[in-house]
């Protein structure tokens, strides 16, 4: 199974990114991930689905020590392995 994930981490901040959104992307970059687009407002990665659990949990634990207040994730069903 194949597996999106799109999120985002608060508090937002516009004039530089903070810590909590920095530990999410180097978690996501890090992960065995394909089809990763990160940006200021959302981010979306796209793989196998326990490459995708697996980074998620680690996205999890790594933005909330950082100093997240909240994650908005949205995780969704794409298609099979090797489509």
């Amino acid at each position: 199974m194949r597996l999106r994930v799109e999120f985002t981490t608060e508090p937002f901040d516009l004039d530089e990114a903070p810590a909590h959104a920095l530990a999410a992307r180097e978690v996501i970059e890090a992960a065995e991930l394909d089809a990763v687009d990160v940006g200021p407002f959302g981010n979306t990665a796209e793989g196998g689905a326990d490459a995708v659990l697996t980074a998620v949990g680690a996205l999890l634990r790594k933005s909330l020590e950082a100093g997240a207040t909240r994650i908005s994730l949205q995780l969704n069903v794409v298609g099979e392995d090797g489509e």
